[in-house]
């Protein structure tokens, strides 16, 4: 995630690592996996904390004997002693002051310590010149170990990244790389071996741990017939699986895509932090100035050296460092926190965001619903037979990926492979023509049988219903039933708890069906035998509803759900079965197809805010009350070093709260 201005003597190494994108390129990913697995960082730490530990000696050292070295013959025995000290405990922010300097940055937290201790030195007061470099340097260990530890989250994504792929040609089995298979290849996925690319069962059954993606601790029993997804663990038997997706837009590639954008995406909160540090630290700085020249020209008995003391005391209070740093981190760790849950947000942008949600708007199938769709019931017409008006409805359903013509084709009796089918042509909102045998073969709702003027009678049904129809002549119906996910009930009470003011379910299915979902799942309102572009035009009335500031959630799966997430105002996909479309266009993305995963990523944000408002206030509280009491003479330099690191600190360790894992509960 972007932060602020570069505002420590830690943030350098930080932010340079934070500014690299975590790719779809494997090399890349690779480069910077390995700047937390070589030796690199851990030598940076290890050098500061030996640093720090000479600094510490000498400075002990410079103390226990300060009367002796100042009543030393040498009048630069203390300096001898004093300014290595410094050097060593603040050399990092020396020479980073010195690059910004170069580089026109001026007004940043090295430049104020610098300034702060290098005016402390002119005026005798080396102890503390020190001390205010030291107990910096121990604060930014600290502070660099709290970074570290926030991103955990994401080294965990990059680690998951699978290495290696065991491709079956013919009868050997070679060990390839992940991006040389192809679309309809065959791999081997052994116990113990991560699945490298999204596919198909087509031969084993075991048990897959999928919390690399989904973050659920159970593990999933997957057959023959079952996808999988790249990323997820074979914790059982030897899996044949058939790839259905190049690595590129395998899943654990759409979640660190995801993680790379979402830095890009900043909150309000965060952009107005970065113009407050751009205008903030120049104010501070000629604030301590006029601190140190105003009263002793205009105060009697004021002397220059107590006010240049106390201005320097107000420098090093007012470095923004603890809320530049905490405030960024607070969004990381909420979309962290989020990711480690199944819960993938886009950027802080659309965190924000869900926090103001007061409308929810639901699709149903896949999204409420299993989607998983089972042959119910068979009605003929004109003389056909079950298991005839079956297989037709299933020649016509072949090239269909929908739910429901899977269904109709797994409940149909005889082997389709050597039907002729042809001018195949889906019909958006209302079903399939085609020419099956050298006959026309309508399948779809009774919108379809409307449109192509085919009689047939009125009938309420409770169920998906699709209509056939043979040379224009009406043929029968299917009914097909789905069931409500177990989990959605809950979903949309909690909503409610959590003062969501409607919930609502846009539904192409037929209007009985909707209205038996609507009531099982208490739903405020319902539209059903909604084409795309209506379910788009009742949205559009739904955000034009939404006063006072708030905001309009679309949650769906479907490639006819992308155009309304891409409108709503938090855009929520189902990514475990949804569309690529859906996930592409989403603001949020949901690993685990729950719907009580949308309440929440509510809660998640509204956590997020309450953490990033109390660092907010804690920061500029504390701040305030230690410059008044440096102004009056009532703070020394080491109240204002602990004042400073401590309230960084104590910052970036509340923003961490988020991640742990009962941080909603």
């Amino acid at each position: 995630m972007d932060r602020p201005e570069q505002c420590c003597s830690c943030s350098s190494h930080c932010e340079n690592e934070s500014e690299k994108n975590y790719p779809g390129d494997r090399r890349e990913s690779e480069k910077i996996w390995q700047v937390y697995k070589t030796k690199e960082f851990r030598k940076i730490s290890v050098g500061r904390a030996l640093r720090a530990a000479y600094a510490i000696a000498l400075f002990t050292l410079g103390l226990i004997g300060q009367k002796a070295l100042q009543d030393s013959p040498l009048a630069i025995a203390e300096y001898l002693v004093f300014i290595p000290a410094y050097l060593l405990s603040g050399w990092t922010v020396l020479s980073t002051a010195g690059r910004n300097l170069i580089k026109g940055r001026i007004f940043d937290e090295n430049f104020l310590m610098t300034i702060a201790t290098l005016g402390a030195i002119a005026i005798g007061e080396l102890p503390e010149a020190v001390g205010v470099m030291l107990f910096f340097q121990i604060g930014e260990l600290f502070q660099n170990q709290a970074v570290s530890s926030s991103r955990r989250s994401i080294k965990a994504l990059l680690e998951v990244r699978p290495d290696y792929a065991n491709r079956k040609i013919n009868d050997t089995v070679q060990t390839v790389s992940p991006e040389t298979v192809n679309i309809g290849d065959i791999i081997i996925v052994k116990p113990g071996e991560k699945i490298p690319l999204d596919g198909e069962v087509i031969e084993g059954k075991s048990q897959i741990d999928t919390s690399p993606l989904t973050g659920e601790s159970v593990p999933r029993t997957i057959k023959v017939g079952d996808p999988v997804f790249a990323g997820t663990l074979n914790l059982g038997g030897l899996l044949t699986i058939q790839v259905t997706k190049p690595f590129g837009e395998s899943s654990i590639a759409q979640i660190l895509h995801l993680v790379e954008n979402a830095k890009a995406q900043k909150a309000d909160t965060e952009k107005f932090i970065t113009t407050f540090a751009r205008y903030y630290t120049p104010i501070v700085v000629f604030v301590s100035l006029s601190i140190a020249i105003v009263p002793p020209l205009l105060i009697p008995g004021a002397t220059l050296d107590q006010w240049i003391y106390r201005s320097l005391v107000v420098l090093v209070i007012s470095c923004p460092c603890g809320l530049v740093i905490s405030i960024p981190l607070g969004y990381f760790g909420g979309i962290g926190g989020a990711a480690k849950r199944g819960i993938l947000i886009k950027g802080s942008k659309f965190l924000d965001a869900l926090n103001s949600v007061t409308t929810v708007v639901f699709d149903k199938t896949g999204t409420l619903t299993h989607g998983v769709f089972k042959v119910t019931e068979v009605v003929t017409n004109n003389g056909l037979s079950e298991s005839e008006l079956l297989n037709i409805a299933a020649s016509a359903e072949i090239h269909s990926n929908h739910p429901v013509a899977k269904s109709i084709r797994e409940a149909a009796p005889n082997n389709l492979a050597t039907v002729a089918i042809a001018d195949y042509e889906e019909i958006a909102g209302h079903g399939i023509r085609a020419r099956v045998s050298d006959t026309t073969v309508l399948a779809g709702n009774h919108r379809l049988l409307h449109r192509e003027n085919i009689p047939h009678e009125c009938m309420d049904l409770e169920g998906t219903v699709v209509h056939l129809a043979v040379d224009h002549l009406y043929a029968g119906y299917l009914v097909i039933s789905d069931r409500v996910k177990e989990d959605a009930a809950n979903s949309i009470q909690t909503l409610k708890k959590l003062g969501v003011q409607q919930v609502v379910m846009l539904t192409g299915d037929d209007r009985t069906v909707a209205k038996k979902v609507s009531e099982e799942l208490a739903i405020d309102r319902y539209h059903a035998e909604l084409l795309p572009e209506q379910k788009v035009a009742e949205l559009e009335k739904l955000l034009k509803q939404t006063h006072h500031g708030g905001k309009t959630a679309f949650v769906g799966d479907g490639i006819n759900d992308a155009p309304a997430i891409a409108l709503a105002d938090v855009g929520i996909a189902m990514g475990g079965l949804g569309s690529d479309a859906a996930i592409a266009t989403a603001d949020v993305v949901i690993m685990t197809d729950a719907p009580a995963k949308v309440a929440e990523a509510i809660q998640i944000a509204r956590k997020t805010r309450q953490i990033i408002w109390q660092n907010i206030g804690f920061a500029v509280g504390i701040k305030i009350l230690f410059i008044l009491l440096g102004i009056f003479g009532l703070a020394s330099m080491w109240a204002a070093v602990f004042a400073d690191v401590g309230v960084a600190l104590l910052a970036i360790l509340n923003a961490m709260r988020i991640l742990r894992p009962d941080a909603v509960a």
